[in-house]
């Protein structure tokens, strides 16, 4: 096995993308179809070169072929003539409106694959050189740009931070299939590929069969067009990255920066920075729409544009992603001087000792509270006393989030607004202070 194309190409485009996390094991994404079946043999294989290797098959029973659990059973029993760990993971497709379920499927499928893989082990998913040249058509269909059109990375990474490789991107089917034969490995056959009212199914079935016999290399050559698109997508992301560096302070757009962009270099920062808060990307319309608002707004402009999973807002010459649903603060609590709180949505409370208040007194009681903002103070170094509302204004400090900033009360008494300002009252060189911790992404 070891002497064929299929698997030297398979181990080259393993050491190529994750040789240092080797040693951490593989997550085999197994459906029991040719192309995954080739995967685990040759993962299989690939194991045998070391000592302990730990390799685990995760098949996703999606409920929605009748033949699903016979399926799961082919594969269980492969992975036990393999002496290979096996789990199965039933997940629940709900209907979305404007989601097709092709796309609604791959997303759970992918989460169920991230939850049950082996801890820190990389995933390996079986697309192989076919299945790219459909998901270019696809992307092609949609209009999509360049980045869509590069299709899918031999090597990526899920939202969790899980490292994902697919070993047989550059594997025809064909080859694949002969592989299976000459060694035997038996499959099984979704009957769902046969129909053609799925598009990539269409294109499997009818069109790329018309264009494989017409134009000789056809498959390696839409490749190698993809390898240019996604060599152009790295550079336009470096160029993207020096920009953002330029026009982000603390995870907000600087639009005075912005503005000394040209267009495309605009257009392309506003997508890095919704991409870095996991926002889909807008519309060519809701860009315009942004950047528009945005570079034409007064400076004391207020702007809102809502997307589906939130909205772009305008504020003090910045602009800010607001989540949709961003869940509700916690209620007022008591704080421990020892262990950090969690306040929402990730972010934790941390105490810290070093200049900002002083340490509260044995009768005085620590509280944690949100909105708050009538209660006046007044902070160190600012004029007169006012309500808190006034000095966040002052900070600016966006409105939508003055109702969120952490407050600090020793009994009744404001004595900080976490990361704005102390009570000149309390303040302390060597005191306490507190911060807020953001969950990594």
């Amino acid at each position: 096995m070891e002497l064929t194309s299929v698997y030297k190409q398979f181990s080259a485009t393993l050491e190529q993308h994750c040789a240092h996390r080797v040693q951490q094991g593989f997550t085999v994404a197994l459906s029991g179809g040719v192309d995954s079946v080739v995967l685990l043999h040759l993962c299989h294989q690939y194991a045998s070169r070391f000592d302990t290797f730990p390799i685990k098959a995760v098949y996703v029973n999606h409920g929605l072929s009748e033949n699903a659990l016979h399926w799961q059973q082919f594969c269980e029993q492969l992975c036990q003539s393999l002496s290979i760990s096996f789990q199965a993971a039933m997940v629940t497709i709900q209907p979305k409106t404007r989601v097709s379920l092709e796309a609604q499927a791959r997303e759970a499928r992918y989460k169920a694959l991230d939850e049950h893989a082996l801890s820190d082990s990389t995933l390996l998913l079986g697309q192989h050189a076919d299945d790219q040249v459909e998901t270019f058509f696809i992307r092609l269909k949609r209009g999509s740009g360049l980045q869509g059109l590069g299709a899918m990375k031999t090597a990526t990474t899920l939202p969790s931070g899980r490292h994902c490789v697919r070993p047989l991107i550059h594997i025809e089917r064909q080859d694949i299939e002969a592989f299976a034969k000459t060694f035997g490995f038996q499959h099984i056959e979704d009957e769902s590929n046969h129909s053609d009212i799925f598009d990539r199914n269409f294109l499997r079935n009818q069109v790329l069969p018309l264009l494989k016999a017409r134009f000789k290399g056809f498959v390696p050559s839409v490749l190698r067009s993809i390898s240019i698109l996604q060599a152009q997508q790295a550079l336009i992301d470096e160029i993207a990255e020096s920009d953002m560096a330029r026009c982000t302070q603390a995870a907000c757009l600087i639009v005075a920066e912005l503005k000394q962009l040209s267009a495309l270099r605009q257009s392309n920062v506003v997508r890095t920075w919704l991409s870095k808060h996991n926002v889909d990307m807008p519309s060519k319309k809701q860009l315009e729409q942004i950047l528009s608002q945005a570079i034409n707004a007064r400076t004391d402009a207020q702007v809102n544009i809502q997307l589906a999973q939130g909205s772009v807002k305008l504020y003090q010459g910045r602009l800010y992603w607001l989540d949709k649903d961003l869940p509700p603060m916690i209620e007022n609590k008591t704080l421990s001087m020892i262990e950090p709180a969690t306040i929402a949505y990730g972010r934790t409370l941390v105490l810290y000792e070093g200049k900002g208040v002083r340490k509260p007194h044995p009768n005085e009681h620590v509280s944690l509270r949100f909105n708050c903002l009538n209660d006046k103070v007044k902070p160190l170094g600012k004029p007169g006393r006012n309500t808190i509302k006034h000095w966040l204004k002052d900070l600016n400090v966006p409105t939508w989030e003055r109702e969120r900033v952490p407050l600090i009360y020793y009994n009744d008494t404001l004595v900080a607004a976490v990361g704005h300002f102390v009570s000149e009252e309390f303040a302390s060189e060597q005191g306490v202070y507190w911060k807020v911790i953001n969950a990594k992404k």
